[in-house]
């Protein structure tokens, strides 16, 4: 068995990239006080709050890096679904993406809720709504990926939730804590190495 070192300041994870093939028989969607909201061309700023708001526990960033331009042809292309997910207080609480620019698949991007709604069954909900948009286009695939980086339940939630994993890879990338995109006491479950 051999062991791979990562240098200081980078982070190494394990990437699983799953998929559904079929269908799902139509079922219930879970009761939830929670409201899916479209965003047709999302606000930059309230986007990134929002982003930040899920992902900061999980070492999101990749959407805080990229240039307005970049970003912006992204979440205003018409074959990406951005919707917020809203409490009862119209408060924005999770995120969830959908991108169709690659039918007949169909990635699931970003899909979130903010921490202190983990754990309370809500998530099934979201998945609910995800997988009836993602399937309305009649796509072929859907699939998502994650990453070690994330909450150890994300992955046999995937599981559970009808997706197949299909490969594995090994993701490394300067930690983003160091650079100031997210502050150095984010995803206090990878430790931040920064000297040697």
């Amino acid at each position: 068995m051999a062991l791979t070192p990562v240098e200081p300041g980078m982070v190494a994870t394990i990437v699983t990239h799953l998929e559904m093939r079929d269908r799902p028989r139509p079922a219930p969607v879970p009761v939830a006080p929670l409201r899916l909201t479209p965003w047709q061309t999302p606000d930059l700023d309230a986007y990134r709050t929002l982003f930040r708001r899920v992902g900061t526990p999980w070492l999101w960033f990749s959407r805080l890096v990229m240039t307005d331009s970049a970003l912006t042809a992204i979440l205003h292309d018409p074959a990406v679904e951005v919707y917020a997910v809203t409490d009862p207080r119209g408060t924005e609480v999770g995120l969830l993406e959908l991108d169709f620019r690659s039918l007949p698949d169909c990635e699931l991007s970003f899909f979130g809720l903010v921490p202190e709604l983990g754990g309370k069954g809500l998530g099934r909900w979201l998945m609910a709504q995800a997988k009836s948009l993602a399937w309305r286009k009649g796509v072929e695939r859907f699939w998502v990926h994650t990453c070690t980086l994330d909450s150890p339940a994300a992955l046999p939630f995937y599981i559970r939730s009808g997706f197949a994993p299909y490969r594995r890879e090994v993701e490394t990338f300067a930690d983003p804590r160091l650079a100031g995109v997210l502050p150095r006491d984010a995803a206090p479950h990878m430790p931040l190495l920064d000297t040697p």
